[in-house]
Parts: structure tokens; sequence; C-alpha cells
């Protein structure tokens, strides 16, 4: 049976053009960090130093920025996965990922609002959260193995965690950077075993975790 010929390869960019994609990556990659997703693409292009004609010829909607930026931003996260989990003692681990997260998060407001889902991930994007999700879920699961996180702490609970830390940086940024680091620790206080007390309401389960990212 005859194969479909594959695809023809994109045609590499004019060098003007070349240029032009990577001064408006830099500009979004600044200002995303300064001020969110939600920083305007005319400030970006004006930074770049170009229309806004010619942002959008080469990213023709903001989540185009968001998929050439923030798979390997997230990235980071997986190596940062990887570290927690080989740590010996898996509590230690467990703090060391939440510190990273968090402090990563605080360095950069477009890479808080990806991790906090702030807006409706696509795309690599979302593979990238997918994935650091499930690794989330290794390490929540060790931490109670070995007996030191309370038994009814579910990666549920760390996407509600990371949706309060995350409001908690993007508020204090500018004038108090360090601030979600006193929050952290009381939070980590209370998921410690021994202070651990039931809990009525259960975790959000699966469905409602989805129906809630899909109205932010």
């Amino acid at each position: 049976m005859h194969q479909p010929d594959p695809p023809p390869a994109p045609k590499p960019l004019r060098a003007d053009a070349a240029r032009n994609r990577a001064k408006l990556l830099a500009a979004a990659t600044e200002l995303f960090g300064e001020r969110g997703l939600d920083a305007p693409l005319e400030e970006i292009a004006r930074r770049a130093g170009v229309s806004i004609g010619t942002l959008y010829n080469h990213f023709p909607s903001r989540e185009a920025f968001w998929e050439a930026i923030f798979p390997a931003r997230l990235a980071a996260l997986e190596q940062l996965t990887e570290t927690a989990l080989a740590a010996p003692d898996a509590w230690d681990g467990f703090v060391a990922y939440l510190e990273g997260l968090f402090a990563l998060q605080a360095e950069d407001q477009g890479l808080n609002d990806a991790v906090a889902q702030r807006f409706r991930a696509a795309g690599e994007v979302e593979q990238a959260c997918n994935r650091g999700f499930r690794h989330a879920e290794l390490l929540i699961q060790r931490a109670r193995d070995s007996g030191q996180l309370r038994p009814d702490f579910e990666a549920a609970d760390l996407v509600t965690l990371s949706w309060a830390m995350s409001q908690v940086i993007r508020e204090s940024m500018e004038t108090a950077p360090d601030a979600w680091r006193r929050c952290l620790g009381f939070f980590l206080d209370g998921l410690r075993t021994g202070a651990a007390h039931p809990i009525e309401v259960p975790p959000l389960p699966q469905g409602q975790l989805g129906e809630v990212t899909r109205s932010r």
C-alpha cells in the first residue's frame, strides 16, 4: 500500500524574522515574569521593538507564547521532583519539593499563574502540568508511607494548597517576596502526622477538580 508522503518541513525563518521572533520571546518571558500570563500583548510588542502585526505573525494567540516559553520552564519542576524523590528522608524530600516549587513561582509571576492553572493550559503546557501532578503523587505517597505525612493528605489537597500559596505569592511578591515561606511553615506543621486531627470534608474528587480548573 502506498504510504502518504510526509508533510514538508517548515521553511527556515529569514534572518530578520528570526531576530524578531527571538526579541518577542525575550520580551514575553520578561513581561510574563513581571506581571503574569495576562500581561498585555501590546506591551510585549513594544518591548520587543516590533509592531503588533509582527507579533501576531509569529504568535497568533497568547497561548502560542505559553507553548513556546513554558514547557522548558516547567521541566525544572520535573528535576525538582527527581531530587526530592532521591532524598534519604521522605518528609525532607516532600518539604524540599514544596519549598523549591514555591520558590520558582515566587521568582516568576507567569510560572506562578501556569502552576496554579490560573489560565487554562493546552498542548505541551497542559502535558507538563499533568506530569508534575503525577510525580507529586509519588512524593505524597512516599511521605505518607514513612508515617510522617498525615495519612488523609491527597494529591487533590496539594492542588488546593498550590492555589492558596500562588495567591499569597501573587499578592506579596512586590512588597514582601518571602511572605510565602512563613505561610508554608504553618501549612507544613499542620501536615505532620502528629498534628493531624480528623477532617470531615473530603478532598476534591478528580471531577470537581476539573470543574474548578475550567472555571478559573
